[in-house]
């Protein structure tokens, strides 16, 4: 979203377009230091946003987006853009009356669908029961199994409440191998994951905003400056210099 508003700042077009974020969660970011940051960016390039916003269905011959919201209908109706007011209509929901659906008409649509635990595990005695997405249930620090202590998880398919991160498994695979190792041999479990995670966000073509943080949602910052401000040096970082480290490195465990 980011990119394409910068590129269509640079063409010049971009008071023209007619740009929304709709999200399920409550902020543009958890932790409130980057937060700020993509806050100053959103009002730049005049993004509107769309907080806990449930989308229900995408129409692609219709090319429209309906989403449930629970924002006051005079409130959602102001934050609309007044560019081709009937981008967009307003429906209340009859169970309801809290609850509003609104469709948006769209030229282009970026949609990331909800994301859950694969079949196997979710159908499986390991998924968390009380978590309908199905993730593994493990102890978010050991990532060791809360009710098989032979079973050890890490990556996408658990519910440690971490972002879902290459950044993350980084640092939950040595983890594991350690307590995997310490179990296997009879010794005391004590290698512990902190919740690191790290996600480089382009701000702009040239510039970026890398983000790393853990469990207590408090940056937890690599380089000695403020990683809140997108720097070039960042962007480099992430389209030069990552995806060398991801295929020769990560992948072989070697860093």
């Amino acid at each position: 979203m980011y990119l394409a508003c910068d590129y269509w700042r640079k063409k010049g077009i971009l008071d023209k377009c007619d740009v929304h974020y709709i999200s399920g969660a409550s902020v543009i970011f958890g932790v409130p230091e980057y937060a700020e940051t993509l806050k100053k960016i959103v009002a730049k390039y005049k993004i509107k946003v769309h907080f806990g916003a449930n989308v229900t269905a995408i129409n692609g011959e219709a090319k429209s987006v309906t989403f449930e919201t629970r924002e006051h209908h005079d409130h959602v109706r102001l934050r609309f853009s007044s560019i081709g007011a009937s981008c967009y209509g307003i429906t209340e929901d009859e169970k309801d009356d809290t609850i509003s659906n609104v469709t948006l008409n769209y030229d282009i649509c970026h949609a990331v669908p909800p994301q859950s635990a694969p079949d196997f595990i979710k159908e499986s005695p390991l998924r968390d029961q009380a978590n309908p997405l199905g993730y593994v249930e493990i102890n978010k620090n050991t990532m060791q199994h809360s009710r098989y202590p032979n079973v050890f998880a890490l990556g996408d398919c658990t519910n440690a409440p971490c972002s879902k991160t290459g950044a993350a498994i980084r640092k939950q695979a040595p983890v594991v191998v350690e307590n995997l190792l310490d179990l296997m041999n009879h010794n005391p479990i004590t290698a512990e994951y902190t919740g690191y995670s790290a996600c480089p966000i382009p701000t702009q073509y040239g510039k970026l905003m890398l983000a790393e943080f853990d469990y207590t949602n408090k940056p937890k910052m690599t380089f000695p400056f403020d990683q809140a401000k997108p720097r070039w040096s960042m962007w480099i970082l992430k389209t030069k210099m990552l995806p060398w480290l991801y295929w020769n490195k990560i992948l072989k465990g070697t860093a």
